[in-house]
């Protein structure tokens, strides 16, 4: 499958989870350079598998969290530490929610 056609996949509101991008992939689906990437991993916003940057994969998740995060540092002015830390809780509330959600039924 070509670089593009996977661009083409995740570009858009629904994401296949299955998919994994190499971080090219996910820099240009997030338009940012690999530093940027690479502090964002750093401070756990998103986490790649694999040891070597140059080998690493993201889930097609880390786009959501990655563009996420982009949002909170633009409009909230937080960090790229702050916004690992957000997205840490409004995950958590997420699931919270589910559970409840499903608690009710």
């Amino acid at each position: 499958m070509s670089e593009n056609h996977v661009i083409a996949r995740v570009s858009g509101d629904l994401l296949e989870e299955d998919i994994e991008l190499t971080l090219s992939e996910l820099c240009r689906a997030c338009r940012l350079p690999a530093d940027r990437v690479l502090e964002l991993v750093e401070e756990g916003v998103v986490d790649p598998l694999g040891r070597d940057p140059a080998r690493w994969r993201f889930s097609a998740v880390s786009i959501r969290r990655v563009r996420c995060a982009q949002r909170l540092e633009r409009d909230l002015g937080v960090n790229a530490a702050g916004a690992a830390l957000a997205l840490e809780l409004l995950e958590e509330m997420e699931r919270l929610r589910a559970r409840l959600h499903s608690l009710q039924q």
